[in-house]
């Protein structure tokens, strides 16, 4: 009794942890309207990058590098260089057979890309004329993904599950009286075998298992395969899991996919265990995919990967080792933009309109932890990264509490009136029904939306625009919480004295037509928004006399004749947008004229140098012309490449401005402001590596995977793109499973890749041991840079040395 109860409680243990690794083995993706960069590779940062490129490649048939005849275009351009290979081989691949010549003889070797290991309804398929007949495994993928989306649509569904008893048993219960799957795959027996799957989803994991005579030490292996083939819809479940965990709250919802999908391999198994079934071919299947796996492809391509990287850091090296600029010692203007990479070049053609400018690098949201409620709405819009959970809101209001409720009744009914038809307007084939609904009055509306004129879309619908006009948000805090906010933003920002009378705080957004993921092109790190809630309402909070006492009594010195001022980069025509400037004496207004014609000499500059990007090298010169095509892309409804978002990112720097100024980054480095002599303690480089650097590892990994693997960590073709659930992401076509990830025209222009895959390069102008004791006392910074899922280097004597292996080595040519 006490051996088979010791069996028993360690097959649970066992059923646990396979259960654990293969939902632990998803990242979250976050809605459209919230849409943030992820890592989708975050669930294996705890391992190697290399070990889990075999593991992938094994276990989902994911590439986690380009294919060789990529490198070898690199290779011939001269791109990648013999040292940089030599410099590869050297670092990461110092056994085994691996030497140069090898190395170079694999670019024309087979490439052939990984295959995920076969499961029951892939042999399944292998016996039906797929010619006549609908396959197995695309009909599972299909109902599966059918479901999901009526289950967790609060948007545009008019008939959902039932969610109250779970997804798994609301999907079991369905599928009892649900005969569309039966008849169209001949199989009349499915809703009777429904009726006997367990009635909890770990129960049926476990139940599967058995029936499928899966041995325990396969359980981790064969669970996690099985969850890839719905990894769409596993990460919006793995999302609900990190929303609960946020408010210290459980969510299972992941188990419960696991169960349905593993529970489709027992309904189309016929239990039939003799030689030549099915079962028995799958079963030797699946034993020769591991069997036949050569991990000396694998090798190959990380070798070539590794040097492509390198390759850059050698470019990147040589830049930075450019005499600094000597800083000026004050400045009539400072503006803080975010340290996306769409700011470095905005920032460098400002910079160069005078020298009494500066700008700094900071993150997008500003340091504000706050959601945000439109006035008029019960919106609660979270205004800050992923990572994080909101602390405090911010509403609109005109100063004058009758004014706010006048103002928000209108909207609510304003809002009410047009709620039936905007709705309809925005569900995936309501363009159609409308047509069908209206006559032919609505397709003159559709061939205005189609042509590259169109208007300008309403950012603030409800409110007329002179009411617009009267809001600002505004921060719903008390003076003590105000100014220990703006305590800590200052100093994150480096401003602590010598502030210059104009301060620029400046938000940067897209603006796009008819594009699903529009919001990831927002910030890409904060819930998808743009940053001028944050700008307007911290300016507002920092010019507060209130918040200025408070601040001089904790001894931070903000000069009276500092103004902040908001501004809104628009990173697809390069404008830049001043806010709320009639708060001002008619003094400071001329002021902000005469900057507003330097910002829009800059813009001019940044779009100039954009413009062959964009396709628009023959305006180059002709400024009015180029701009007016930049606009044209914003509002053109079949514009499906508005602009080049974080594409080819590949570096961020933390670091005072005076390192990069002057020094042309391509567009491809985050930058945010840090003077390490200001932070004897290290505590803000700790912020800064366990924030910010975490955010851009996100982003960097999500462009990596959704170039070297957009079938599965990507959103396939825009253009066929089906919104699922008004918010919950896209399909691609009318079904599959949910894409996640990045659109093929985000990544590549029609004939070349846009993004280049590397790794990100973080590069800091701080002490040694000041580094060092912040990647000993953050394990997750620990694991990004000991795992080499982002590299490390510093300033030294004007050059740049590299951590490696534990050291830091200075690289001889840099």
């Amino acid at each position: 009794m006490t051996a088979r109860l010791c069996d028993e409680n360690n097959t649970s243990l066992l059923l646990d942890a396979a259960i654990q690794a293969a939902c632990d083995s998803i990242a979250p993706n976050w809605p459209l309207d919230r849409m943030i960069a992820v890592n989708p590779y975050w669930s294996w940062v705890g391992k190697p990058f290399n070990e889990v490129a075999h593991h992938l490649a094994r276990l989902a048939g994911s590439p986690m590098a380009m294919p060789l005849e990529y490198y070898r275009k690199h290779w011939e351009k001269g791109t990648i260089s013999r040292q940089d290979l030599t410099q590869a081989l050297a670092s990461h691949f110092p056994l085994g057979n691996w030497d140069l010549q090898a190395a170079i003889s694999a670019l024309t070797a087979e490439d052939a890309a990984p295959l995920p290991p076969p499961l029951l309804c892939d042999t399944l398929d292998c016996q039906r004329n797929l010619h006549k007949e609908p396959a197995w495994c695309d009909t599972i993928t299909h109902q599966v993904a059918q479901f999901c989306a009526a289950y967790f649509d609060q948007d545009q569904a008019d008939w959902h599950p039932c969610s109250d008893i779970g997804l798994y048993q609301s999907w079991r219960d369905t599928l009892r009286h649900d005969h569309s799957v039966a008849l169209l795959m001949k199989a009349p027996h499915i809703p009777a075998l429904a009726a006997e799957m367990a009635s909890t989803p770990k129960a049926q994991i476990r139940q599967a298992l058995t029936q499928l005579n899966i041995a325990p030490g396969q359980w981790q292996d064969y669970l996690q395969a099985v969850i890839y083939r719905v990894s769409g819809w596993a990460a919006w479940c793995a999302y609900q899991k990190w929303q609960a965990a946020l408010s210290h709250k459980e969510d299972d919802t992941l188990i419960d996919l696991l169960a349905i999908r593993l529970s489709w391999e027992c309904l189309v198994d016929d239990k039939a265990r003799h030689s030549g079934s099915v079962w028995q071919r799958w079963q030797q299947q699946w034993q020769q995919h591991f069997q036949q796996y050569n991990p000396e492809l694998t090798h190959a391509w990380l070798i070539w990967q590794r040097a492509h990287e390198i390759s850059y850091q050698r470019q990147l090296s040589k830049r930075l080792s450019q005499p600094v600029t000597p800083a000026n010692g004050s400045y009539k203007v400072q503006a803080v933009f975010c340290i996306d990479v769409r700011s470095e070049v905005i920032r460098r053609h400002l910079e160069a309109q005078s020298d009494d400018i500066k700008t700094l690098g900071f993150a997008g949201f500003f340091g504000l932890p706050v959601s945000y409620t439109p006035i008029g709405t019960e919106i609660k819009r979270p205004q800050l990264p992923g990572l994080l959970a909101p602390v405090f809101s911010v509403s609109d209001s005109a100063g004058c509490c009758e004014l706010d409720t006048s103002l928000a009744g209108k909207r609510q009914n304003a809002l009410q009136r047009e709620s039936g038809w905007s709705l309809f307007n925005t569900m995936p084939a309501s363009t159609f029904t409308l047509v069908e609904a209206l006559g032919l009055g609505y397709v003159g509306k559709l061939i205005k939306r189609a042509l590259p004129v169109a208007g300008k879309p309403d950012s603030a619908p409800g409110l007329s625009g002179a009411g617009i006009k009267l809001l600002r948000p505004t921060l719903v805090a008390d003076v003590e919480q105000q100014v220990t906010l703006a305590e800590s933003v200052l100093k994150g920002m480096g401003l602590i004295g010598d502030l210059a009378p104009l301060v620029l705080l400046v938000g940067h957004g897209s603006e796009n037509a008819n594009n699903p993921q529009r919001a990831g092109l927002d910030c890409g790190a904060c819930c998808g928004q743009t940053g001028e809630v944050n700008a307007r309402a911290l300016a507002q909070l920092l010019n507060q006399p209130a918040v200025r006492q408070g601040l001089h009594q904790r001894g931070i010195q903000v000069p009276d004749n500092t103004k902040f001022v908001a501004a809104l980069h628009n990173t697809t025509s390069d404008t830049l947008t001043l806010f709320d400037t009639e708060v001002f004496d008619d003094d400071f207004q001329q002021q902000l004229r005469a900057l507003q014609a330097t910002l829009d000499a800059a813009s001019c500059a940044a779009r100039a140098e954009r413009a062959p990007q964009l396709g628009l090298l023959q305006t180059v010169n002709r400024q009015n012309a180029l701009k007016k095509g930049m606009e044209r892309r914003t509002h053109d409804w079949a514009q499906t490449r508005p602009e080049w978002g974080l594409a080819n990112n590949a570096a961020f720097i933390i670091a005072p401005r005076a390192r990069t100024r002057g020094i042309k980054l391509d567009g491809r480095t985050f930058l945010h402001e840090y003077q390490s002599d200001a932070d004897p303690d290290a505590s803000l480089l700790a912020q800064i590596m366990t924030a910010p650097m975490v955010v851009t590892n996100w982003i960097n990994m999500q462009y990596y995977a959704s170039t070297v693997d957009n079938r599965r960590y990507g959103a396939g073709n825009k253009t066929l793109h089906n919104v699922v659930g008004g918010r919950l992401g896209v399909f691609e076509g009318n079904g599959g499973d949910l894409r996640i990830g990045l659109a093929l025209q985000s990544v590549h222009d029609g004939r070349n890749w846009r993004h280049e895959p590397i790794r990100l390069t973080v590069v800091i102008d701080a002490p040694e041991q000041a580094i060092t004791s912040v990647i000993n006392a953050h394990p997750i910074v620990q694991r990004l840079v000991e795992n080499q899922w982002l590299y490390l280097a510093r300033f030294d004597k004007g050059k740049l040395a590299f951590f490696e292996r534990g050291t830091w080595k200075l690289w001889s040519d840099a």
